[in-house]
């Protein structure tokens, strides 16, 4: 298909996932850019504290890696190796590994303000669990703390001692 200016306008675009030097996604981003590549790089909000400040930060959901779109039968996607800030590029021997195009729309429909959201967690601090895998199984316990990675701090009576015990949140069930 051509433009009005006589250029190619390619109909089968599709998301190539880039390996990028640590903590040079935006980096290698802008050289995408100017290259006329798209590029993504879904970003989340963290929390971060450093010397008795709390700050919220945006950061990449999968470090390292972001996605750019390509067109593999008309565009040099060759060039995106040489790229400033470009590690390497994911593939399948010589051949590019795409990814389905409806991932990428889906981590789009999850933003709000540039930030992918985070979906409702299930639990609530306060809230009993009865614990459903591992060493603990079918103990009744109390959520006294969640991190950002869905790992709960738990209070179990074990042994008529409270004993604080850190599990993942697909361990649980509700009470």
């Amino acid at each position: 298909m051509f433009a009005e200016n006589g250029s190619i306008v390619p109909t089968d675009m599709r998301w190539v996932v880039v390996n990028t030097h640590p903590h040079r996604e935006h980096f290698a981003m802008q050289n995408l850019e100017r290259q006329q590549f798209a590029s993504y790089c879904p970003m989340t909000r963290k929390t971060r504290r450093h010397a008795r400040r709390t700050q919220e930060v945006l950061r990449p959901v999968f470090p390292g890696y972001l996605f750019v779109e390509v067109a593999p039968d008309i565009q040099q996607w060759r060039s995106l190796l040489s790229t400033r800030g470009v590690r390497s590029l994911v593939r399948c021997g010589d051949q590019l590994s795409f990814l389905d195009r409806a991932f990428v729309d889906a981590l789009k429909a999850r933003e709000v303000g540039g930030a992918i959201v985070r979906p409702d967690r299930p639990y609530h601090i306060g809230q009993q669990v009865k614990v459903a895998a591992g060493a603990f199984e079918g103990l009744v316990a109390t959520i006294i703390d969640m991190d950002e990675k869905d790992r709960l701090v738990v209070l179990l009576d074990l042994l008529s001692r409270p004993v604080k015990v850190r599990v993942h949140a697909n361990a649980v069930a509700e009470a």
